[in-house]
């Protein structure tokens, strides 16, 4: 999958370094399948971080600032600290064989720190700030029916964007106002889902889904599909969201964890309970749950400080 992207977009580079770092781990380093693809899918997810923010380099010209950027894009996609340091160890060992190669002469990954940080309090939309970017969305053009109907299914479940690319029609339950959903470690959870998302997916069901020439073979249970009748990528997803958010003004760093992120706190800020918001998000632990108490402390603490005059420094 990521060779086909590095084709498209770098012609030789990624695809030459990830295939020869394969080689290294297989033949120098011995490992075994497993713990090779474990390496090649960390890999992978530096160069997602790359394509999703059009940083046009081969991985010998990334700097240690966008290797720290790319630390604070796997810590907002909600990944354990223990997977995130996983990742950092694989980025670490795609330098080092760089290094042995000669391909480049100075490590920027030497610095990185594994996360022993607490989560950073994530991003979050307004209500008014989903309202205008929903908005934005021309309906008159192409694709866009399903566009509206993933954003609304995005905000009323609080999706992963795994799950939402994965989100099988069969699972799909409007008259009860439910999905099941696969998430993490194959784990099923029922989410409810309002009646606008049910709207917008029933219009794309009708339309354009229903009007696709094709539905590749293995994909007739995916709820959304290309133009070409296959299952979206995430990057798609990524690259969909940055658009409308720019058509809608918004001058903020929105992914598809925003809308999940906005999900939670708005449910939290309206008084929902957190065992309630814990098993729709699909948290392992009560208290990966409890950051969007947090969240809403922050934004308390902010407007003190902002208005508050003895905050100001005044006396």
């Amino acid at each position: 999958m990521y060779a086909t992207i590095v084709l498209y977009l770098y012609p030789m580079d990624w695809n030459s370094g990830i295939k020869g770092f394969k080689a290294y781990l297989l033949l120098e380093k011995s490992l075994s399948g497993h713990s090779i693809d474990a390496y090649i899918r960390d890999v992978g997810k530096l160069l997602e971080f790359v394509l999703i923010h059009k940083i046009d380099c081969s991985p010998d010209k990334l700097t240690g600032d966008q290797l720290t950027q790319f630390i604070y894009y796997i810590n907002d996609l909600g990944l354990e600290p223990k997977s995130q340091a996983r990742i950092i160890s694989g980025i670490r060992a795609f330098y080092k064989y760089l290094i042995m190669e000669d391909i480049i002469d100075k490590d920027p990954s030497e610095l990185l720190e594994s996360p022993k940080l607490q989560r950073r309090l994530p991003d979050v939309l307004s209500y008014e700030e989903i309202s205008s970017i929903l908005a934005s969305i021309d309906m008159s053009l192409p694709h866009n029916q399903r566009n509206r109907a993933i954003l609304e299914t995005l905000y009323a479940c609080g999706l992963r964007v795994t799950e939402l690319v994965t989100l099988k029609l069969s699972n799909y339950f409007p008259e009860q106002g439910f999905i099941k959903v696969l998430g993490k470690n194959d784990k099923e959870r029922l989410i409810p889902i309002g009646d606008s998302a049910i709207k917008h997916i029933n219009l794309y069901l009708a339309t354009e889904r229903m009007q696709l020439p094709v539905i590749v073979k293995g994909n007739e249970d995916t709820l959304f599909l290309n133009r070409r009748g296959k299952g979206l990528t995430r990057i798609m997803i990524f690259m969909m969201i940055k658009n409308f958010v720019a058509m809608a003004g918004i001058h903020k760093t929105v992914s598809p964890h925003t809308f999940r992120h906005s999900f939670a706190t708005h449910l939290v800020e309206g008084g929902a309970d957190l065992r309630a918001v814990q098993e729709m998000m699909g948290h392992e632990s009560i208290l990966t749950t409890e950051i969007y108490t947090h969240v809403d402390r922050n934004y308390l603490r902010e407007t003190m400080m902002k208005y508050h005059p003895l905050s100001k420094g005044n006396s």
